[in-house]
């Protein structure tokens, strides 16, 4: 009996030994498996342009391991976001932002990746100085859009007047959008927004991106060609009469020219014709959009006839 005691204790000894020495490389396979943890740097530069500022925005993103991160930062202004970026294959990205009067603490937020935590920079100070001249900013939330293809996501873009009491008139302001991949599109409603002498608060438009995905041709299931093969096997085996009689009668070369004109044209009205492909072998299959990254340019321009004025943001697109 007590041998029995003694090999229990001796086997459950070796089992905690080994679980001891398995926890090490369980804690560094779990670790590997989470992702390596990132710091991300934010600096930023202000010059004046037209009596409007701008900040010039410089993001570092790096792991832990020292080698520069992929994926896509958020622009932050006192925790809004003003704008989005695609990080290079140096972890970098620039960028420049049209700011209203007054203080502002930017930030940068890593979205992080699949082998990257997310990260946060220290907040960068900025003044932006007041101006005389009536202007407006933009800003889009989420600055990060992630979609599949065939999906389509919001985004909310944002115009904040400035001196706006200066203006003579309303101010009717157009958005669009640049940079979006192929098999996709992007709207806006309202697509035109009014800024009136006494706005002082934020308008709001609601941006949609529409993907598409892949779609397989339908299978055709072709016509009946009894008819087509009851014109051409008769008027075959006339074309082999005339061209043996023809070098008799002379007229009936003359009609040979004649009837081969008339099959070429019933021909072209059938098999060269774009309603017979589609008939006898479906629609074409429509292409998915290409997965990738992709920073969209959201413009906002505005023009009283004489002058125009053009501000714009960016987002990161990412189509699985």
């Amino acid at each position: 009996m007590r041998g029995f005691v003694c090999r229990g204790l001796r086997l459950e000894l070796v089992a905690g030994i080994g679980i001891a020495l398995a926890m090490p490389a369980m804690a560094i396979a779990a670790e590997s498996t989470q992702g390596l943890s990132t710091q991300t740097s934010l600096t930023a530069e202000t010059r004046d342009l037209s009596g409007r500022t701008q900040a010039i925005v410089h993001v570092n993103v790096a792991g832990e391991d020292g080698l520069p991160a992929t994926g896509a930062v958020a622009i932050r202004d006192h925790g809004v976001q003003l704008a989005g970026a695609a990080l290079n294959a140096d972890g970098k990205a620039d960028l420049t932002i049209t700011l209203p009067a007054g203080d502002h603490s930017l930030s940068a937020k890593y979205v992080g990746d699949a082998t990257h935590h997310p990260s946060v920079s220290p907040v960068a100070q900025v003044q932006a100085q007041v101006s005389s001249t009536p202007n407006f900013a933009v800003s889009v939330a989420p600055a990060t859009l992630s979609l599949t293809a065939g999906q389509s996501g919001s985004i909310t873009t944002s115009i904040t007047p400035q001196n706006a009491s200066a203006l003579p008139a309303p101010m009717f302001i157009t958005l669009s959008c640049a940079g979006l991949p192929d098999q996709s599109s992007c709207s806006f409603t309202p697509e035109n927004l009014e800024v009136l002498p006494t706005s002082t608060a934020a308008l709001t438009s609601s941006m949609v991106i529409l993907t598409q995905a892949s779609s397989a041709s339908l299978t055709a299931h072709p016509r009946s060609n009894s008819v087509a093969w009851a014109i051409l096997l008769p008027g075959a085996l006339c074309f082999g009469g005339l061209a043996w009689g023809s070098r008799r009668r002379p007229w009936l070369q003359r009609f040979s020219v004649l009837a081969l004109l008339a099959m070429v044209t019933l021909l072209g009205t059938t098999a060269c014709n774009p309603r017979y492909d589609y008939f006898n072998h479906g629609p074409p299959t429509n292409p998915a959009t290409p997965s990738g990254t992709y920073t969209v340019i959201v413009t906002a321009q505005s023009s009283n006839g004489v002058t125009a004025i053009t501000n714009s943001s960016t987002l990161v697109l990412t189509v699985k």
